[in-house]
């Protein structure tokens, strides 16, 4: 018989230390482990990360078998883990209703639970007595389900188990804007039950997605069947989400060792190299102590000073944890781990010698991992005088087993028994490995052979959908609905995934469906309710950030192929040429670089074998030969949102003896549900906003059709069948031939300010009146007006009688005025009919959404509250829009410039995060009153026409206003008069500036944004305030802008600028931008956390900040900087409110002084308004006069002061710095000041 060799021996001895430590408590029927000999519930995490070492010991046996009972040994460990991985899958299968609930919830109540019944998989607790949500013990589970089986172990049995797998991956796909309890069960660190967004669940999401995307359960048994699909999208959800908050762990907590698991092993989430060594040197210096790390700063578990008897603390007493918290060796574990990793060997001695220093010996020599080690209740007044310092005891749990595993996963790799990639099977540790470049393929899609000429007359290639066959083309909402197809299981009640719109990484993949092709458009393109889609430079824009995003994103096999298709509405005005835009765009991708991104021009059908292709195998026929045959029922509800014609763009007609093949069948299905069930035909659609028109009306109709085509081979019936089949017998109503009735001046007729409403006998509004001078309106204007009016008296679904009885509804003729007003781009009367009919803003809980996880809040409405509204957790569509009604206090207009600002805000979040450094809550509301102001400032017009200006500015304009904004950058205002269906309007367009003050052209790769802000010069004017005219009244959208600049300082600044120099005004612009963009000084919240540990507080317009938040909260919180920011938002004027923070920014210099104290509560308005007095009687001494010592209304601060530089002999630093120096005389140190 062969000896032992000493790597068997010592195997041996691991061996045994698993055996008495972790599987002689594994209970024998579930494969459950218990916490503890107290606790004897089993919780996912502490379970899964328990196991590791049985999986590694496993793994070591089998590389290092000295004998045939190694291999036996081998396997026994192997089943151990095996049976454990299956027990908690039973646990969880028993709770599948959750997960399908959760799904659409994303609620605490739905969840599942955190921990389980050892012996009979049952749940313990009851849903609300335990913060059940963690997204990363979930997360965890399916990371090592992943690893685990990528290792060879068979843990996931049947197909049922599949698809259950695959509903998980739906229940953490939606990580980055879950709030949970997190890794301490604990949510906020008041331990009060209140969730939060936490790095470490968002990581271990992003990881477990990753992991398990396009991975066979079955293992090498298994066929496409039992692949799980993850949607690249939502990772990357999680990606930026990740990469915003750390080095930060959440609100609450501004460091956590925690997320030493998301750096580095088991998730190897992050991956940019200097955030994980940011990150990591800032849990090692803010939480390493002698024994262990803390978990997070202030936390009172298990300390001395804790009181048993409650499970929350009272905010002001998380001071007393601040030093004494308690060490867990647990975190060295991970350190240790991870030296291994990233070849560190060093660190693996220093984290290995230390944790050795702190084990503790129990019977026969065993070497435990103790829970954590605690501060002893006689020694705390010593640690709190000299932290660290004191010999510590160990309390809690002995051994705590998931250290314990670690501790052993971390020796077996550390001797040499396993390498890295043994138990990381997926390579998840080349995270940080810089990515090869991504070249991006783009095919130009032309929509009909008209449009292919006349890109070819351009010398741009181009194919159509015939040419493309037999790839199939489709629009984005067909990939999201055949998405919710995917994990759909009948007998276990899952109805797969919930509908969502379709990431730009979604969309640039080619699909294999049914033996099909299939490629699909961006999302962008498939945005008909909305009307950024009208504006071709917008188009452009959305096309440019697709593509940056994905040069910087894309992480797949295979390149990115996006379809590009070219419609009737990207030509100019006379259909023969396209829009110089869209043209010089398409130029530019010929060139093979456009958005920062390389790009490869091509036809799709070359690009097969370059791209990314992914096979959706849920998509094929099942058992019965029929994919469809009953699942239909479960999702009737999502497609109702669908319109025909969208449905119509693609179907496509199968070749063989069917009609149609299941694909076709299942577009055929959703177009039964869809064709409206009108009494009327909608009015001809010609042109406008959708990509793809018909209107069909019956069933009869489509089949007819596609007979037809199937005749004349027709691949597209949307694209090829010309419209006119589709009209409607009974033309569209004529509202009026176009307006062209006006004085050559371009001021409209005054008949109508002036003309009185029609009444009827008893003085009510008589509407069939109304309905009469819709006939004799001059302007596309008034015909709103009157429709706004016959909307709110009549509502919607009124029948107008209007040529015909019973006449088409209001809304038909809104709808109909807004295709007309679609095609003339009159942006702010588009605005204005898409608020009355109330027109979807595709993706804006999206938007929200991206902001809030971000972690940024939102305001929208003018301040102060309550009419300025708070938005700080993601809420439904509805809700919102009724938020946003509401707090711009039913001015539709507003309302949806309020919407359309957040939807360019998200895209800026996505492209563009650093703009918003520094920023915590993000004010709608102030942002589009500065816009008004800068550009009543740069045109040197009045309030009322700034307003009008600023709703006529195209959506491109707009967020290019909003980008120069945020960035803080100078730009200019051009005007141009140019003739649009032979009517003269001016058009202005934003420009950069250069350093001259000239707009400079387009050079070093900055665009110039040059388009056409139509403003009609013979529409009438929007500010007609003082007409008798109700119309105006009620739609208060006209003169109701002039709102926005109506308010305090606002007005002052608009007088007289012409003569003014061009410098003046820069420094009040500066503050009044930074003001309303809530932008203060890097490091400004923790310096007013110093200042608030040396007085009472600061008191802002009567408002405390008291001093006692300083015992609740650390300076880094962000939680922190969140309340500071709500006490400055009291101010109303943004300038004022920079003002404020630069008093306090004075403050804090005196801090940083041998200060001990400087006072009660200090009165910062009280110190501003002093220096304001020093700063007024000293240029009144130099002779100012009182034109320039003019004083703001409503805060009395000279204006001039508001423009004053911060330095320099009259800056605003010297009056605020001898201000405050008089308010705080009594508490300065005697021997001399030392400030200046």
């Amino acid at each position: 018989m062969r000896s032992r060799s000493n790597s068997g021996v010592r195997l041996d001895g691991y061996g045994r230390l698993v055996q008495q430590t972790i599987l002689r408590h594994q209970d024998a029927v579930t494969g459950l482990l218990p916490a503890s000999a107290d606790h004897r519930d089993a919780w996912v995490r502490d379970n899964v990360y328990s196991i590791l070492a049985v999986w590694g010991l496993g793994l070591a046996y089998r590389k290092n078998a000295d004998r045939d009972e190694d291999k036996a040994k081998a396997y026994e460990l192997e089943q151990s883990v095996v049976k454990l991985m299956r027990g908690l899958l039973q646990c969880m299968m028993r709770q599948v209703d959750k997960v399908e609930a959760f799904k659409y919830s994303q609620s605490t109540r739905d969840c599942l639970h955190a921990k389980y019944n050892t012996h009979t998989c049952a749940t313990v607790v009851g849903d609300q007595e335990w913060g059940h949500l963690q997204m990363d013990a979930t997360s965890l589970y399916l990371l090592m389900l992943a690893q685990m089986t990528a290792s060879g172990l068979h843990i996931i049995h049947s197909l049922d188990e599949v698809n259950f797998i695959q509903n998980l991956v739906f229940y953490i796909e939606t990580a980055y804007k879950t709030a949970d309890f997190g890794i301490w069960e604990r949510g906020d660190k008041t331990n009060q039950g209140i969730t939060e967004l936490n790095a470490s669940s968002v990581g271990m999401a992003k990881a477990a997605l990753e992991a398990l995307d396009e991975l066979d359960l079955f293992g090498a048994k298994g066929g496409p069947q039992s692949v799980i699909r993850v949607l690249s999208d939502e990772v990357q959800h999680c990606q930026s989400i990740l990469h915003s908050m750390l080095p930060r762990a959440s609100t609450s907590k501004e460091v956590d060792a925690s997320v030493l698991s998301v750096i580095s092993y088991p998730a190897f989430a992050v991956e940019d190299s200097k955030l994980v060594e940011i990150t990591k040197q800032e849990i090692i210096t803010k939480l390493q102590g002698r024994y262990g790390c803390c978990r997070f700063l202030r936390d009172g578990y298990r300390t001395p000073k804790e009181d048993p008897n409650r499970l929350y603390y009272e905010p002001a007493e998380l001071k007393l944890f601040e030093n004494i918290e308690c060490e867990w060796p647990l975190f060295w574990a991970y350190l240790i781990i991870d030296g291994i990793f990233s070849g560190n060997m060093e660190q693996v001695q220093e984290y290995r010698e230390a944790l050795e220093g702190v084990l503790i010996k129990g019977k026969n020599g065993v070497r435990l991992v103790p829970e954590l080690y605690s501060v002893p209740l006689d020694k705390v007044d010593e640690e709190y005088r000299n932290p660290r310092t004191v010999d510590r005891i160990p309390l809690g749990k002995l051994p705590l087993m998931w250290g314990q595993s670690l501790y052993i996963l971390g020796c077996l790799m550390a001797e040499g028994f396993l390498a890295p990639g043994e138990i990381d099977p997926l390579n998840r540790r080349f995270a940080t490995v810089p990515k090869p470049d991504v070249v991006v393929q783009v095919c130009i899609l032309a929509e009909t052979e008209g449009i292919k000429a006349v890109l070819r007359k351009e010398d741009i290639n181009a194919e159509t959908v015939a040419d493309v066959y037999p790839i199939r083309v489709q629009p984005a909402r067909i990939l999201s609905h055949i998405y919710t197809r995917l994990g759909r299981n009948k007998q276990m009640c899952l109805t797969g995934r919930p509908y969502r719109h379709m990431g730009v990484l979604g969309t640039s993949k080619l699909y294999n469906i049914r033996k099909n092709i299939f490629a699909f458009t961006p999302q962008f393109i498939d945005q008909q309710q909305f009307y950024l889609a009208l504006d071709n430079t917008m188009i452009v824009e959305m096309l440019r950030t697709d593509l940056s995003y994905l040069r910087s994103r894309w992480r797949m096999t295979g390149q990115p192929t996006i379809t590009f298709p070219i419609s009737h509405t990207m030509l100019d005005e006379t259909g023969s040429s396209v829009h110089p835009m869209v043209l010089a765009t398409l130029r530019k991708l010929q060139d093979g670089y456009f958005g920062g991104a390389r790009i490869q021009t091509g036809k799709l059908s070359e690009f097969l074998t370059t791209s990314c292709r992914t096979h959706l195998s849920f998509m094929d026929p099942g058992p019965e030969g029929k994919v469809f045959a009953k699942s239909y029922e479960l999702s009737i509800d999502s497609f109702e949102e669908l319109h025909a014609e969208e449905w119509l763009h693609g179907l496509q007609i199968a070749e063989d003896a069917d009609t149609y093949d299941e694909v076709a069948q299942y577009l055929d299905h959703l177009l039964q549900r869809t064709v409206p069930q009108s009494n009327l035909p909608p009015t001809a659609q010609r042109g406008g906003l959708s990509r793809f028109r018909a209107a069909v009306h019956t069933t009869h109709d489509l089949m007819s059709l596609a007979s037809k085509a199937k005749d004349l081979h027709v691949q597209n019936v949307g694209m090829y069948v010309p419209s006119k089949i589709f009209q409607a017998s009974q033309q569209s109503v004529k509202l009026l031939s176009s307006p062209h009735q006006h004085n050559v001046d371009g001021k409209s007729h005054t008949l109508y300010a002036e003309m009185s409403l029609p009444r009827d006998e008893d003085g009510n509004m008589d509407c069939k009146a109304l309905v009469d001078q819709l006939r004799i309106c001059p302007t596309l204007q008034e015909q709103a007006d009157i429709l706004y009016m016959l909307h709110i008296l009549k509502g919607p679904k009124w029948h107008t009688g209007l040529d015909s009885e019973p006449g088409p509804t209001v809304e038909e003729l809104l709808t109909e005025l807004y295709m007309r007003v679609g095609n003339t781009r009159q942006w702010a009367l588009i605005r204005y009919i898409s608020g009355i009919l109330k027109k979807k803003v595709e993706a804006l809980d999206e938007a929200c959404t991206d902001l809030l996880s971000h972690q940024k809040h939102l305001t929208v409405g003018l301040p102060p509250e309550p009419r300025e509204k708070t938005i700080s957790t993601p809420i439904p569509y509805e809700e919102l829009v009724r938020l946003i009604d509401e707090a711009s206090e039913k001015n539709l207009s507003v309302s949806i410039l309020t919407q359309e600002i957040m939807v360019y805000l998200a895209m800026y979040m996505r492209t563009q995060p650093a703009l918003f450094a520094e920023m915590f809550r993000i004010r709608i509301g102030l942002i589009i009153q500065v816009m008004a102001t800068e550009l009543a400032h740069s045109l040197r017009c009045s309030a009322g026409e700034a307003t009008e200006n600023l709703m006529n500015l195209s959506p491109s304009d707009m967020k290019s206003l909003l980008y120069h904004i945020l960035s803080g950058k100078e730009f200019g205002v051009e005007r141009s008069v140019q003739s649009v269906n032979s009517s003269l309007t001016t058009a202005i367009s934003i420009c950069e500036v250069g350093a001259v003050g000239a707009t400079k052209p387009e050079r070093a790769g900055i665009v110039r944004l040059k388009s056409e802000i139509k403003q009609r010069l013979d529409k009438r004017r929007q500010s007609l305030t003082g007409t008798v005219s109700v119309v105006l009244v009620l739609s208060a959208q006209s003169a109701g802008h002039s709102e926005l600049l109506g308010k305090g300082s606002f007005s002052s600044m608009l007088e007289d600028h012409s003569s003014k120099d061009s410098r003046q005004g820069q420094w009040q612009r500066r503050r009044r931008l930074d003001g309303a963009l809530n932008r203060v000084p890097v490091g400004f919240y923790q310096k007013v956390w110093k200042v608030l540990q040396k007085c009472h507080g600061l008191s802002v317009e009567g408002f405390v900040l008291p001093s006692s938040t300083t015992r609740e909260m650390t300076p880094g919180e962000m939680k922190f900087a969140v309340h500071v920011e709500s006490v400055l938002n009291r101010v109303p004027q943004p300038e004022y409110r920079q003002l404020l923070v630069e008093t306090i920014l004075v403050l804090t210099m005196l801090v940083d002084m041998e200060v001990h104290t400087i006072g009660g509560i200090i009165a910062v308005e009280k110190i501003l308004q002093t220096a304001n007095d020093l700063f007024y009687e000293e240029q009144k001494a130099l002779g100012a006069d009182d034109h320039m010592l003019e004083k703001d209304p409503t805060t009395g601060i000279c204006s001039l002061l508001y423009d004053s530089a911060p330095s320099g002999r009259f800056g605003t630093m010297t009056y605020l710095s001898k201000s405050v120096v008089m308010y705080v005389y009594d508490f300065l140190p005697t021997d001399g000041c030392s400030m200046q």
